[in-house]
């Protein structure tokens, strides 16, 4: 796929549903009593990947234009799978899902593409053996694929080293299923995505500072779920406002819940003009419509706990820190290394081929800014936010810039291309 410098974005956008809240609306759908109705679903590989496990597990899921119906078995009700539950690309799903496999009367197997059987898994097998779980690398390497034999959890309170969503919330699904309470803390909030869709299900869950606190056996009861705009899909088109001339562009029905809008906070603090309209709610989760203007941005430091809640936006951010005046440091980051690749190399080499001044560090990066960025070949390593954050980059560079297999944007955002391109 290639790009050139374009024109003023003009106009409205609106992005598919949040992958976080779709993947969760199917997992606690199958495990609840009676139908949960999933409105702007994202229909992306991801999500279709966790879909396709829960059928195997008897759960009954209806696809329409506009809408998904999952007819939930409760919590007691999922089956043995006649066959290895693949999830294809999605860390959420294998991580998601091996929280409620461990809690289940049965065995089953639980395998992905390469890239995940490179992603680590030894972050959700301690806490689930701590509860008494019998999760196994099958290649003895802390990775997919994983067999898990389900069994009666004990419920435990378990320190997380990392702040992740996903490890936090395969504890609190796995916590469904123990004995007693259990409660996870984090060195930060990790985003919530998991805690506000199972107290609206009818968990008996709460929250205090970095600690979440989780009952077993509730009685889960389905739900409309209307899912928000991905903000990590609207991260993109925030960016190609900001940093071509001209752009005004409204970006229609996003989801800004505060452990996922840290990308707003930053860019504005880089000096973007960006004003938050019409705030709503969608069930428990926050809506707005950004109206995003083209900015002179300055460069920043983004570390700490600001980290979890952008985590997905790091990439893109790291494009408009090469396009800004001033420097900017990236710190906190090396969870980065562990996504569908390791990000932080391949953003200093891809920054650095494109003509940006970036140095790489043990855990994130600086980028001196204000550099013309040019045009090159680069390849995506088969990540959609790579391809999509050097997209980005390829309309506001000089000359062409060329992805090379550009069509894995499909894991979370079919169409992206289109959506931008065609303003």
């Amino acid at each position: 796929m290639k790009f050139r410098k374009t024109e003023a974005l003009k106009g409205e956008v609106t992005i598919p549903g949040d992958k976080s809240i779709s993947h969760r609306a199917v997992m606690l759908g199958a495990i609840s009593r009676g139908t949960t109705r999933i409105t702007n679903f994202l229909r992306g590989a991801d999500c279709l990947s966790t879909i396709a496990c829960f059928r195997k597990m008897g759960i009954s899921i209806e696809e329409f234009p506009e809408e998904i119906l999952v007819h939930g078995n409760g919590l007691h009700g999922l089956h043995a799978p006649a066959d290895i539950l693949d999830v294809g690309n999605s860390g959420t799903t294998a991580r998601l899902i091996s929280g409620i496999l461990a809690g289940q009367s049965f065995e089953s197997t639980l395998t992905g593409d390469a890239s995940i059987c490179r992603r680590p898994m030894k972050r959700i097998i301690t806490p689930l053996s701590m509860m008494g779980a019998d999760v196994k690398s099958l290649r003895e390497n802390g990775c997919a694929p994983l067999a898990i034999r389900g069994s009666r959890l004990q419920g435990i309170h378990y320190e997380s080293p990392v702040a992740s969503a996903q490890v936090k919330s395969c504890v609190l699904l796995a916590g469904l299923y123990a004995d007693k309470e259990t409660s996870v803390t984090e060195p930060y909030v990790s985003r919530d995505h998991s805690e506000r869709m199972l107290a609206s299900f009818g968990a008996d869950i709460k929250t205090e500072n970095c600690t979440v606190t989780i009952q077993p056996e509730p009685k889960l009861t389905g739900q409309d779920v209307a899912v928000p705009g991905d903000i990590s899909s609207a991260a993109y088109f925030i960016a190609a406002a900001l940093l071509v001339p001209g752009s005004e562009l409204l970006i229609k029905n996003v989801g800004i819940n505060p452990t996922r809008d840290g990308i707003l906070g930053v860019c504005r603090r880089m000096g973007a003009d960006i004003a938050i309209l019409n705030k709503r709610e969608h069930g428990r989760e926050p809506v707005a419509d950004l109206l995003v203007r083209h900015s002179a941005l300055k460069g920043t430091v983004i570390e700490g706990a600001e980290i979890p809640t952008l985590i997905d936006e790091l990439p893109i951010l790291a494009v408009l820190a090469a396009f800004a005046e001033g420097r900017t440091v990236i710190r906190d980051a090396q969870e980065l290394k562990v996504k569908e690749s390791n990000r932080l190399d391949i953003l200093v080499h891809h920054l650095s081929a494109m003509g940006a001044d970036v140095t790489g560090t043990e855990d994130g990066m600086i980028i001196r800014g204000g550099r013309p960025l040019h045009g090159a070949v680069l390849e995506s390593h088969l990540d959609h936010r790579i391809a999509m954050s050097f997209a980005v980059a390829g309309i506001a560079a000089k000359g062409e810039t060329e992805i090379l297999q550009a069509d894995c944007v499909d894991i979370s955002y079919p169409g992206f291309y289109r959506d931008l391109l065609e303003r």
